[in-house]
């Protein structure tokens, strides 16, 4: 089965990842993997430069902490308002671990980024993490004199499993009016189809930094064979009627690839404005590989150069 060669940002990486023995997730409990995960992360990412945004501010949205970045272009008033769901396969990951991409999204984008510490699983199980997601949307009015927000330019954001959890979100408002209505959404390498089925899981199921194997705990942590068909699992599943305008990049060996890639498709489809872009060559999560991969850059700047496109 033939695959792309691998970029040297994601060579790097994977050099980076063979120094720090551990075992895989799924042979650890939650809590071990979620310990294993945030003494593996520093390694793997910029740290904070304070240039480039204020904050982190702690703050509750939808009774959940949360953390906020204003970048360094940002409005006092009429900011755009990012909500950012991190990933981490609804079982690991929080508002620290992500604060290097939240940062600098605030800054590439001269926004306001909102990430909240929404609930994990297997403590917390489908639906919650989607019913936080979507609770979190609903409260953004609430902080927005706070924090000078547009209420007209509000974004989700996420990757990977919190690229899920943006997508619910707009799926979510393109079905109720009278919660806040994104202007776009953000997808970097979305979970789109609890199935696990598509073909790029085969491609690059093992030696490509998120494993079939490691994907599938994931997923049974978090939901029930019965619950895979729910459009809150498995946005590829729903009608996509109305939803906001969508970026979506795709690391192109990724297990998640080709669901990705469906989902932009099924947008398109749709009648839903889409720019999907490959970084080909590259792992899943590599926005959080920025030490080693330059690519992460590159794609918070390319999201960024949308949104103005857009005028959003």
């Amino acid at each position: 089965m033939s695959r792309p060669p691998l970029s040297p940002g994601a060579r790097a990486t994977l050099a980076a990842q063979a120094q720090m023995p551990s075992p895989p997730f799924e042979q650890m409990s939650a809590p071990e993997a979620r310990a294993s995960f945030d003494a593996g992360w520093p390694a793997l990412q910029l740290p904070p430069d304070p240039a480039l945004a204020e904050g982190p501010v702690p703050l509750l949205l939808a009774d959940r902490p949360a953390l906020c970045w204003r970048g360094a272009g940002a409005p006092a008033t009429g900011a755009r308002a990012i909500l950012y769901l991190h990933g981490g396969g609804w079982v690991v990951g929080s508002p620290a671990s992500h604060a290097a991409i939240c940062q600098r999204l605030a800054a590439a984008c001269g926004a306001v980024v909102i990430c909240p510490d929404y609930r994990l699983a297997p403590e917390h199980p489908f639906p919650a993490a989607a019913e936080d997601a979507i609770a979190c949307l609903a409260a953004l009015p609430q902080v927005a004199a706070q924090l000078g927000l547009a209420p007209d330019r509000i974004i989700v954001a996420g990757d990977s499993a919190g690229g899920n959890l943006a997508a619910v979100a707009a799926l979510a408002a393109a079905r109720d009016p009278a919660l806040p209505q994104p202007r776009a959404q953000l997808l970097f390498y979305p979970n789109t189809d609890a199935g696990q089925t598509h073909l790029s899981y085969r491609r690059f199921a093992e030696g490509f930094g998120l494993s079939a194997r490691t994907m599938r705990w994931f997923r049974d942590h978090y939901a029930r064979p019965e619950d895979h068909a729910d459009w809150r699992l498995s946005p590829l599943r729903a009608d996509p009627a109305g939803t906001a305008p969508a970026f979506v990049a795709l690391a192109g060996a990724d297990i998640l690839h080709d669901e990705g890639r469906a989902y932009a498709e099924a947008l398109t489809a749709a009648g839903t404005p889409v720019e999907t872009r490959l970084w080909e060559g590259h792992l899943h999560g590599f926005l959080s590989h920025c030490r080693h991969d330059p690519a992460a850059l590159e794609a918070l700047a390319a999201a960024a150069q949308w949104l103005d496109r857009q005028g959003i």
